[in-house]
């Protein structure tokens, strides 16, 4: 059974693009909607890339914006100037 990296965020508008920029670059994400926050799940690793983010918002975005809507996180965190990756190692 493959380990489960997470991402749990606010359901406001300020995470609603790094939401849906989630869902377009990580098939098979799985999502619970609950009130106030959106938890999102995926076997190994979960990308959050700065450019999917920046098509939504129309601006630049630094990938350390996320931590004003991150209520949560389960994985090892890998982040650069690109992307904000939780994943587990094989």
């Amino acid at each position: 059974m493959a380990q489960v990296a997470s991402l749990t965020l606010l359901h406001n508008d300020d995470a609603r693009p790094i939401i849906e920029a989630i869902l377009a670059d990580n098939p098979g994400v799985r999502v619970l909607d609950m009130p106030g926050c959106v938890k999102l799940d995926r076997d190994m690793e979960l990308v959050v890339n700065r450019a999917s983010v920046e098509e939504r918002i129309g601006r630049t975005w630094d990938p350390q914006e996320i931590h004003l809507v991150l209520v949560s996180m389960a994985g090892n965190l890998d982040e650069d100037d690109d992307h904000f990756l939780v994943g587990w190692k094989h």
